[in-house]
């Protein structure tokens, strides 16, 4: 059999083989795949569920927050409904009972906000028919939402309200409905807590079901594909071999070039792998294409690297020469200050106050600028790199709104000394905490993981603020890129050149709503 038919032979088994496989793994990979959205259409619906339950409780804890707590449990009510929708498809027994569940708990829920609102004017009521229960007025409309059967029992005691009162009544019917809600909406939780941990079983069944396939079908197409490679290896193996040898000389590329087989002789016979051998022996004449290509890109490289540093030199100068005019400005609007008396209109005031602080701004503008150009050349000495990051929190928050927000620093009880410029380190971790200020926007918090890793430092800085969106994500090491009204752009940039400058990494992962991490690789020792 000629090398040409061995070839065909091997490849349709293999194209056998591999088809057979790829249908089987196909199949399982659609069930998985229905099996895995499925489970998160019942995680989203268990998440409902558990909102629903917790908007309930603050609807009835906090009156001010009702009217917000109320749209709150109605809009999950809302989005769980929707839900019903995607869990018919696999499951309709479970989808009809949890449609009835929430047919009937929003019927209750607005028969109690009905009810409250009666309840509340009754109360009020109060005020004039009852002119001694005044006080307890507020009291009362509070107790009313959260233990109705205890505000009735007060209107029977201390106001000696008869039991047939309306609205001794009316709380008695409104710890009844309420009681009710509750438990319909613990059943609620209860059908969605089912349904997710059914579909996590099935989930795994369809897993352990591939996992089977697998175990069987593969020691099945491994013995047929064995026998192919049996088949055709005592002469293939050998061209490959030919073929492998030929590919490393080339990959040399100055390495002399290999003559054609038989000289100006004769014509060769050649089966199709020596003529494919042949082939990549005169591929030498690619190396000047690559070594023109490679040429080109250094050029590149040397062009984007005079680039950066035109910026630098340029805002080098621009800061310079700004910083004169600006000082200037600054002490003149500070004696401006000084000698305004109190007659004057308070306009003025404001106006002078507003040339102080702008001043500063353009001055820490100037600075980041001047930052950002310098190239200062590193004075390494040994340093407590907790200490250095918590002093940059302490200088970050002075300059910030930090308030309620908590700070957290984890090196696991180890004091860690590495080879690092003190300040300009420094400076790069108090940009990374205003950022992390700045993006949290009130309460939240900032924590630091520091702990050796394969003989570096990892410095983990993560934040719970808005998140960083996805199209900003490669741009904000950018120089002068920002989606601040006030800010530079330089920030992260001078974080990137200073992390560099110590043979560091520095990644970030972010996400929308949840927070941002910058994990920071810094070498323990500095390498040779």
């Amino acid at each position: 059999m000629s090398l040409r038919k061995k070839i065909i032979l091997s490849f349709l088994i293999s194209v056998l083989i591999v088809g057979t496989l790829a249908t089987f793994e196909y199949i399982n990979f659609i069930q998985e795949k229905n099996q895995m959205r499925f489970l998160e259409v019942a995680d989203s619906a268990r998440d409902r569920s558990l909102k629903i339950l917790r908007h309930e409780k603050n609807f009835f804890l906090f009156p001010d927050k009702a009217a917000q707590e109320s749209a709150a449990t109605l809009g999950y009510l809302s989005e769980l409904d929707g839900l019903t929708g995607d869990i018919e498809a696999e499951d309709p027994s479970a989808a009809v009972n949890l449609r009835g569940l929430i047919t009937t708990y929003q019927s209750e829920f607005i028969s109690i906000q009905a009810l409250l609102a009666q309840i509340s004017q009754g109360i009020d009521a109060l005020g004039t028919t009852s002119p001694g229960a005044a006080g307890a007025i507020p009291l009362l409309k509070a107790e009313s939402r959260d233990n109705p059967s205890l505000a009735a029992a007060y209107l029977k005691s201390s106001l000696s309200l008869p039991a047939g009162d309306s609205r001794v009544a009316a709380l008695g019917l409104l710890s009844t409905r309420i009681n009710q809600l509750r438990d319909t909406s613990n059943n609620i939780v209860t059908a969605a807590n089912d349904l997710d941990k059914n579909t996590r079983s099935s989930a795994g069944n369809v897993i352990n079901q591939s996992q089977l396939e697998i175990l069987v079908v593969f020691p099945l197409f491994l013995m047929i594909g064995l026998g192919a490679l049996l088949y055709v290896s005592s002469d293939v193996v050998k061209k490959v071999k030919a073929l492998t040898g030929a590919i490393e000389r080339i990959s040399k590329l100055f390495g002399p070039k290999t003559p054609r087989p038989g000289g100006g002789g004769g014509r060769v016979r050649k089966d199709e792998v020596d003529i494919l051998v042949d082939k990549f022996n005169r591929m030498n004449h690619l190396r000047s294409e690559w070594e023109r290509r490679i040429r080109e890109k250094n050029q590149e490289a040397l062009l984007q690297a005079k680039k950066l540093a035109a910026i630098g030199t340029l805002a080098s100068g621009v800061a310079h020469e700004l910083n004169n005019p600006l000082n200037n400005i600054s002490l003149s609007a500070q004696v401006l200050k000084k000698k305004i008396g109190a007659g004057e209109p308070p306009a003025v005031m404001r106006i002078v106050n507003d040339i102080v602080g702008q001043t500063e701004r353009v001055r820490d503008i100037v600075s980041n600028l001047l930052e950002f150009a310098r190239e200062r050349e590193l004075q390494l000495k040994k340093v407590n790199i907790n200490s250095l990051v918590a002093g940059a929190y302490n200088l970050a928050q002075k300059s910030a709104h930090a308030d309620g927000i908590e700070f957290e620093l984890d090196s696991g009880g180890r004091e860690v000394r590495l080879q690092a410029d003190q300040p300009q380190l420094e400076r790069a971790f108090v940009n990374l905490f205003t950022n992390a200020i700045a993006a949290i926007e009130g309460e939240g918090k900032i924590a630091v993981h520091i702990s050796p890793k394969n003989g570096d430092l990892e410095i983990l800085v993560s934040d719970t603020g808005k998140g960083i969106p996805p199209s900003d994500r490669e741009k904000i090491f950018d120089p002068f890129f920002t989606k601040k009204d006030k800010g530079t752009g330089l920030g992260l940039a001078i974080v990137l050149s200073t992390i560099r400058k110590h043979e560091g990494q520095i990644s970030v992962i972010s996400e929308e709503g949840i927070g941002t991490i910058f994990e920071i690789i810094l070498p323990l020792e500095k390498r040779p």
